[in-house]
């Protein structure tokens, strides 16, 4: 029982899905050195990210605000004409 579960979760066998994951990471940490990226750069360039949205405050929030009620001057209609074509096709 307790392997079935091991097999779901790792999506085949145990052995075989972990050196497949660690020749995967070997890949992907060549490429990432030859692009002289860091993972803790990338993460700490996130951490910048969301703590200058955070310093845009409200200003940021009323931005986004306006572009959803912009698209959804287009996209509510559309839809609702869309919805009324199927209706009228039998659709739905």
């Amino acid at each position: 029982m307790a392997n079935s579960t091991l097999t779901r979760f790792f999506g085949g066998s145990p052995g075989p899905v972990l050196l497949r994951l660690i020749v995967v990471s070997l890949v992907v940490g060549l490429i990432l050195s030859a692009l002289n990226l860091n993972p803790l750069d990338i993460l700490n360039g996130f951490r910048n990210l969301i703590e200058r949205i955070y310093e845009l405050g409200f200003d940021a929030f009323n931005g986004a605000l306006r572009y959803f009620f912009i698209g959804a001057i287009i996209v509510v209609p559309a839809w609702i004409i869309i919805r009324l074509l199927k209706m009228g096709r039998g659709e739905a």
